[in-house]
């Protein structure tokens, strides 16, 4: 797998694995809303004033991770955020002991929808879950109500490459080791599988990297994250 397509993960999903998915206008290429607020350019001298007319409606913003725009169009302003860390796994990981796991799909997506908005917000969709597989585990709380406990799915990713996401746990279930257990499960897929699993994790999510450099993930890259929006 080249180097790039990491580096650029937006469009080198959009142009790849999701193509049949993606809204383009010329070299530019974005998410449907509804799957991911994500816009993906091939490089920075894009010319991006007619695409994002075409692709951003008025009210809409999109994130770009990255590659960014060396110039916008009157009306549009960058907004950065922190480098977040782009993590790979080059190994199988052990798997530890836990509830069954089981593949979600359109029985599950009103229970993953709101697990989702609940510790997850900000990046999941309606149709996110049509962007690759879904894992979870359904447990007992402490009342005996079968509640979902965890997830973990694919979302970007190239035919080498699949991308570790949405690993999320309920508040009541924390401390059991259940985001553990489904991100060495759905990592040790994607390595039977001839891809190479990678993740990205916020530097301010310190609990959560820790976590995943114990298990064995490692840093590939600091990678730029930034908002596009109508000034």
């Amino acid at each position: 797998m080249a180097a790039h397509a990491l580096d650029n993960p937006f469009f080198s999903a959009l142009d790849s694995i999701h193509r049949d998915v993606a809204l383009r206008h010329g070299e530019v290429r974005r998410y449907p809303a509804e799957f991911a607020p994500f816009l993906g350019i091939p490089h920075a001298d894009v010319d991006m004033a007619a695409a994002l007319d075409a692709l951003v409606p008025a009210g809409d913003s999109v994130l770009l991770l990255g590659v960014a725009p060396a110039r916008l169009p009157a009306g549009w302003a960058l907004q950065p955020f922190a480098d977040l860390a782009q993590m790979q796994c080059e190994r199988e990981l052990a798997v530890i002991d836990g509830p069954d796991i089981i593949e979600l799909d359109e029985r599950h997506r009103a229970d993953v929808l709101a697990l989702t908005a609940l510790v997850y917000p900000h990046y999941f969709r309606p149709r996110t879950m049509a962007l690759g597989r879904y894992f979870g585990m359904y447990v007992a709380d402490a009342r005996g109500e079968v509640r979902l406990a965890a997830i973990v799915g694919e979302r970007l990713g190239t035919p080498d490459a699949r991308e570790m996401s949405a690993i999320c746990t309920h508040p009541d279930f924390l401390g059991r080791g259940y985001a553990r257990r489904l991100t060495a499960f759905l990592g040790n897929e994607t390595l039977r599988a001839g891809r190479q699993p990678f993740l990205h994790v916020a530097y301010s999510n310190a609990r959560a990297k820790a976590l995943y450099e114990r298990m064995g993930y490692r840093l590939r890259r600091d990678i730029r994250f930034m908002a596009l929006r109508r000034g």
